[in-house]
């Protein structure tokens, strides 16, 4: 496969614009996003070649939070620097952040006025783009019978026992199993690396930051007696314990926050209900949440907080790990981990494929055929994805109410 240029002139300007556009049309949910920024950053600008671009996803999967914010904060890292993490935060995350702040306290009306018609178009759109993402990823990062086994071994492991403790399992057998078997496999280190774009001085400030953060935010909260850091405390830690992506939030999140009494149940599972309908992160439910709460200081400020302390520690993570990640990588064991990885990260998304994605988007045999024909657009018309996912959304919106 030929190697994508990495251009190093890349801006924290042009980084903030092309997440941005991620931000406005990445419909679908973490799993989607992933696809997306595939087709954005690999295939269409290039920033990245294939096994770069896996690299990336495997690191973020290791880590917790929201693999897909972390990719996009490493996408930007990569390209810019620290610069570049905060403009691809900024750019994917402002747009649902601002919409869900706006619609903390309009949530009930809208649920029940607005039909479920369009919302079943934008699943069924997403489960066609993961569809695609896994058969082109499965090309490249499963390929020969020791990849393919751990793609599907990964995959059918996952399908059976769920849950972050099992997603956490299949990618420590995946880089086990990569470093034992595929350590000769890449005896070179790809040849788009870039240098380290962080020194370990400062990845290791982030870290200690971030450990910081976690412990010292509930101290100060409890001896300033004061709400609005007692709220960050929450989100943040919420934040530092998000693995197996962005759906896991909602759970921890309702423990937190509704049982707390700061939001009724009605009110949070509206909201809920609400993200997934919005391109960007599901991270941009913390802003509705910490909008609409009784908690602290609520309104715009409140979900302010709230999205920053959730998304914090994804940040300082990703900056703190790249550069000991960018050093070890070039080991021959550490680059058979990063294969097994990669071919556990296929398995991983083809069962998110199955579950929850074509568990939600198929209801009835002939939804079948709307994902089979959302991914003939995809794969054979070449459509872009945004004018599939809307396509999709109005269609079954005035024919499916």
């Amino acid at each position: 496969m030929e190697d994508a240029p990495t251009p190093r002139n890349v801006t924290a300007l042009t980084v903030f614009v092309a997440f941005l556009r991620q931000g406005l049309t990445a419909f679908g949910g973490p799993t989607a996003h992933l696809a997306y920024f595939r087709a954005e950053f690999v295939e269409r600008r290039r920033w990245l070649s294939e096994a770069a671009f896996a690299d990336l996803l495997a690191l973020c999967h290791v880590l917790p939070g929201q693999a897909s914010s972390q990719l996009g904060i490493a996408i930007g890292l990569r390209m810019a620097g620290v610069s570049g993490a905060l403009a691809a935060f900024a750019g994917f995350t402002l747009p649902a952040a601002v919409a869900m702040i706006a619609l903390a306290r309009l949530a009930p009306l809208l649920t029940v006025h607005l039909g479920p018609g369009w919302l079943h178009g934008l699943q069924v759109a997403a489960a066609a783009v993961v569809l695609q993402a896994v058969i082109q990823m499965a090309r490249t990062l499963a390929v020969g019978p020791v990849r393919a086994g751990l793609a599907i071994g990964a995959a059918l492991g996952l399908i059976i026992a769920q849950g972050p403790v099992a997603h956490l399992m299949v990618l420590a057998a995946g880089g086990a199993f990569g470093m034992a078997l595929l350590r000769e496999t890449d005896p070179d280190p790809p040849r788009d690396d870039q240098p380290p774009v962080v020194d370990t001085g400062s990845a290791n400030v982030a870290l200690g930051l971030f450990a910081l953060l976690l412990v010292g935010l509930p101290i100060a909260a409890s001896l300033l007696a004061n709400p609005g850091l007692g709220m960050a405390g929450v989100f943040y830690r919420t934040g530092a314990m998000v693995f197996g992506g962005g759906h896991v939030v909602m759970p921890l999140l309702e423990r937190e926050v509704v049982e707390r009494g700061w939001l009724d149940a009605q009110t949070f599972v509206a909201g809920y209900g609400l993200v997934q309908a919005l391109p960007g992160p599901l991270f941009g439910f913390a802003g509705y949440v910490g909008a609409a709460q009784t908690y602290g200081p609520g309104g715009i400020v409140g979900g302010l907080i709230a999205l920053l302390a959730i998304s914090m520690p994804g940040l300082l993570l990703v900056v703190g790990v790249m550069p000991h990640w960018d050093r070890l990588k070039h080991n021959g064991w550490a680059r058979g981990v990063s294969a097994g990885l990669g071919a556990a990260v296929v398995g991983l998304l083809a069962a998110a494929l199955w579950d929850p994605v074509l568990m939600i988007a198929v209801r009835r045999p002939a939804d079948w055929a709307l994902v089979a024909a959302a991914y003939v657009f995809l794969a054979i018309a070449r459509a872009p994805p945004w004018m599939v996912v809307i396509g999709f959304a109005v269609a079954t919106a005035v024919f499916l109410p």
